[in-house]
């Protein structure tokens, strides 16, 4: 009887380990209800600029909701907000919106159910001839770098969006006026998720109900110098109770990638804490080719993190954010230093980020993974023990048979 006592208890033990395997593995089961919107409350005679949209998806959760909107009037923009109500909607006075006449013109109300807000704008696009091929813009003389490309003053084409029964994606293209512009364009794709997963494209960027994700990708530029490359420059602006910062970390992905590799992390905390509310996350990848592959990969690179003393050029920036914001900005370079393959090889070149409210994805779960799993052998190895020295005690007064 205490030998089988000892087994069961060994099985049960197995079944509550797995278990917890499969919540730190898979278990991330949080949903949220989607739904889009495009220009939330315009009607006539009120009209946007052509090509200019205002995308809204909201994702309800048990107690909360997570609003994303996404805005290309001035330099594209992404802006995330949690409240504490499922109730929550986007008010525009559009008249004011369009004209930038209100700094107050976008709310979303509730405003004393609003918990966090935080929004990213991409504002140029830089291309430097790097005939000395070290693959880094801090390294590079000024006389090498080219004119930016202002993505505010860029013309954009309607926005394509697709709904499909797990995640929301829109896709907005752009281009420039100048010569090198005329047969390239400059595309964002944003991807909202209603759960966990994973994206089926390279660099597979595992995601969930609170986050998105944005694609990047610069195709078709005619490049000005025999050996330009070319770097994004992006900008964080969050409100003035937090401060950011950024670095790297190692980690294993076992799931896709079986050994070490690099995520950058960029996160917000509060000025008097240590929590983080939201993130930017990549990895330092980028691709050359509309499909990405491994033979595609280019490494990428981040600058530091620089305070910037002005709100940058978003009309949607200028319409949400009212007391005194802080902005940050880095650039990320694409390519490798010695690596002869510049843009010109295949004029095509992607890069993929990820924004969501919270840690970071990746920190807590592989810590815990990996935390848990000496600790799950020790407990088994107890288990094994105290079942093996109560059979041996239970069959020790029996005689030998020879």
């Amino acid at each position: 009887m205490a030998c089988f006592i000892g087994k069961l208890i060994t099985t049960v033990a197995w079944c509550v380990i797995g278990c917890i395997i499969y919540i730190l593995t898979r278990g991330d089961m949080f949903q949220r209800k989607m739904s889009v919107e495009l220009n939330p409350g315009l009607t006539p005679p009120s009209v946007l600029p052509q090509g200019v949209a205002l995308v809204h998806v909201q994702g309800l959760g048990n107690g909360d909701s997570l609003h994303f909107l996404l805005c290309n009037y001035g330099a594209p923009t992404l802006l995330m907000v949690n409240t504490y109500s499922t109730r929550s909607t986007v008010q525009v006075d559009w008249p004011a919106f369009i004209n930038h006449r209100s700094p107050s013109s976008l709310r979303v109300v509730p405003q004393t159910s609003v918990r966090y807000s935080r929004a990213i704008a991409f504002t140029k696009v830089w291309e430097y001839n790097d005939v000395s091929n070290v693959a880094d813009p801090q390294k590079t003389a000024k006389s090498s770098f080219y004119p930016p490309y202002e993505l505010q003053n860029f013309t954009w084409s309607q926005p394509e969006i697709t709904v499909n029964q797990s995640e929301h994606i829109v896709t907005l293209c752009g281009r420039d006026t100048t010569e090198s512009f005329l047969n390239g364009s400059l595309c964002l794709q944003l991807s909202l998720f209603d759960s966990v997963g994973r994206d089926e494209v390279m660099p597979n960027l595992r995601h969930n109900a609170n986050s998105s994700q944005l694609r990047v990708w610069l195709d078709g530029v005619t490049p000005r110098g025999t050996s330009s490359r070319f770097a994004l420059e992006f900008q964080s602006v969050g409100d003035s109770g937090f401060r950011e910062r950024v670095y790297s970390q190692s980690f294993i992905d076992d799931e896709y990638q079986p050994f070490f590799f690099q995520m950058s992390q960029w996160v917000s905390s509060p000025v008097n804490g240590d929590s983080v509310w939201g993130y930017n996350q990549w990895k330092p990848v980028a691709y050359r080719g509309a499909k990405p592959t491994s033979e595609d990969a280019a490494p990428c690179k981040h600058s530091e993190l620089v305070l910037v003393d002005q709100i940058p050029p978003s009309a949607l920036v200028q319409a949400y954010f009212t007391k005194d914001p802080q902005t940050y900005g880095l650039n990320i370079s694409f390519g490798a230093a010695g690596d002869a393959t510049f843009y010109k090889a295949t004029k095509y070149i992607s890069w993929t980020v990820l924004m969501g409210l919270g840690n970071p994805l990746g920190n807590s779960f592989y810590t815990l993974r990996i935390a848990f799993i000496p600790a799950g052998i020790v407990i088994l190895v107890i288990f094994f023990v105290v079942q093996e020295c109560v059979c041996n005690k239970r069959t020790s007064g029996y005689l030998r048979i020879n």
